[in-house]
């Protein structure tokens, strides 16, 4: 039982670092310009506190899953790494929520406050975020499954 729950958790562990990453890389190569009545125009990540957010965030997670794969093999710090857990997963969701907020705005608009969609003059910088986007959302559900793996593999789990 014992190496199969460190199997899993290792796996788990991998799965969410290359999740991260790919969020990462995927974010920041995400740029397009597009010309509208003779202005040109970048879109790019970095235009948008959200997106700077996601992908601070999905970095902090990565460097996190990165430190606790080398050091995984003490049991010692199970509790801190549930805990720390927890926390990355709860970073990774709201960065997810943020940066898809604002995804949504660029799709659709608003039609209330007059902000029209970007997606169709700039289409390649939305395939690159919602790619993003997709693997922040895959990481953020590793780490819920990691935790949910790491209660229900605990002899003594914290609150319960």
């Amino acid at each position: 039982m014992t190496k199969t729950k460190t199997v899993l958790t290792l796996f788990l562990r991998f799965l969410a670092t290359g999740a991260t990453i790919a969020a990462v890389i995927v974010m920041v190569t995400s740029h397009d310009s597009a010309e509208v009545l003779n202005l040109t125009f970048t879109a790019k990540y970095s235009n948008d506190q959200a997106f700077k957010y996601f992908v601070i965030a999905e970095a902090i997670a990565c460097g996190y899953s990165l430190i606790v794969l080398f050091t995984c093999s003490q049991n010692s710090l199970g509790r801190l790494f549930l805990i720390l857990d927890v926390v990355i997963a709860m970073l990774l969701s709201s960065s997810v929520s943020a940066a898809l907020a604002i995804a949504h705005v660029g799709k659709k608009g608003n039609s209330h406050t007059g902000w029209l969609p970007i997606c169709g003059q700039v289409p390649k910088f939305c395939d690159h975020v919602t790619g993003a986007l997709v693997a922040g959302f895959a990481a953020a559900i590793i780490y819920l499954l990691l935790i949910v793996s790491s209660l229900y593999s605990s002899q003594n789990p914290l609150f319960l």
